[in-house]
């Protein structure tokens, strides 16, 4: 199971970075992991992620689905869609990098695109979202989901035949499924390519099918998959499970993968912000003009909190390092306490004269030179 990190991070850039700092930021980076320079083990991993982020930062429509909805806005784009529209060759021109530059543009990155050979026709990826309590993303654990989706048939190997026996080639069109009619006027050469009307484009026959996948090569597979869920998960990240995804269409082909979109439950002490957490209290006019100690709760347990006197209405208390750990660091966030005044609506005769004393005091304390 793989994590990402957020994007900004990997690139040591602030969310407002322009352009500009994040192309050269990409670039210095890029230039310290590249494989071909750096040889420590991991570099090509941490390669790689740089180009990631930078393929979603530097395209100002990525980044702001990712700005909005996280890893979940590009988690169905395919490594080619991300790195199609970058120009490694203009990013890195100049030489003078100790290494094959044009590796940048044709060796890596061919790794990315399949190019200089076929691309292997992989099965598609599932998303599903995992809704993860509060006090599990603060601690990481593991999580379960039930999920349902379509696997090669074991017992065909998706072939859709028969154990032990063979789809039978068709021998119209010698198992390619097209006909092709070429025909030659002066120096120039016609092909006409159309479907075999034997086998009806398929290439074989099903003498034999299989019973266990109704001669499809595929079968629904209902399982139960444990996912690890690392301590501060941010809201949005992608947990991508290799080969958990729905069969490729061809039988030698790879299965996609399986997404697991990381959702924070709902929970009524806390909203969350990032690392951080917030929490509003209400407490009593004569409370936050006198100052009162609250309990309040806290990830571990409660703490007792000192409101300072003279507290204004929507007046903000922190607690440092109460809230949940920096996701891949040691440090935590903070709890925030939102202050909420109560006005009391119905006085008795006797509160009413009182306050009407203190509104005497408070008249003639604000009248003294």
């Amino acid at each position: 199971m793989v994590t990402k990190r957020d994007y900004y991070k990997v690139l040591g850039v602030k969310k407002d970075a322009d352009q500009k700092r994040i192309k050269d930021t990409f670039r210095q980076l890029a230039l310290k992991y590249h494989p071909d320079r750096n040889k420590e083990p991991g570099a090509e991993e941490k390669f790689k992620e740089i180009a990631e982020a930078y393929a979603v930062l530097s395209d100002p429509k990525k980044r702001k689905e990712y700005d909005n909805r996280g890893f979940a806005a590009v988690s169905g784009f395919s490594q080619e869609d991300l790195f199609s529209g970058i120009n490694f060759d203009e990013i890195f021109g100049g030489g003078g990098f100790g290494f094959d530059v044009g590796g940048f543009g044709g060796g890596l990155f061919d790794s990315f695109f399949h190019r200089g050979r076929q691309r292997e026709i992989r099965g598609e990826d599932i998303r599903v979202e995992i809704v993860v309590p509060l006090n599990k993303i603060a601690t990481g654990g593991n999580e379960q989901i039930n999920i349902s989706h379509l696997r090669v048939c074991p017992d065909c190997k998706g072939s859709r035949s028969a154990p032990g026996t063979e789809p039978r080639t068709c021998t119209n069109c010698n198992g390619t499924g097209k006909l092709i009619n070429t025909r030659r006027e002066g120096n120039i050469s016609y092909q006409q390519i159309r479907t075999c009307p034997v086998c009806m484009g398929k290439g074989h026959f099903i003498d034999n099918p299989c019973t266990t996948c109704g001669a499809t090569g595929q079968i629904d597979n209902p399982e139960t998959l444990t996912i690890k869920i690392p301590a501060g998960a941010e809201e949005g990240m992608v947990l991508r499970i290799p080969s958990h995804g729905r069969p490729s269409r061809e039988t030698d082909g790879n299965p996609g993968d399986l997404l697991v979109i990381v959702r924070t439950a709902y929970d009524p002490r806390f909203e969350r912000s990032g690392a951080d957490l917030w929490h509003t209290k209400t407490i009593g006019l004569t409370d936050a003009v006198l100052g009162v100690e609250i309990e309040i709760s806290t990830l571990e347990g409660t703490v007792t909190v000192s409101v300072p006197a003279g507290t204004q209405h929507n007046a903000v208390l922190r607690l440092g390092g109460k809230g949940l750990p920096h996701f891949g660091e040691e440090s935590r966030g903070d709890i925030y306490l939102r202050m909420n005044i109560h006005i009391p609506e119905h006085l008795s005769d006797e509160e009413q004269r009182l306050y009407k004393q203190l509104r005497k005091l408070s008249t003639r304390k604000i009248d003294t030179p």
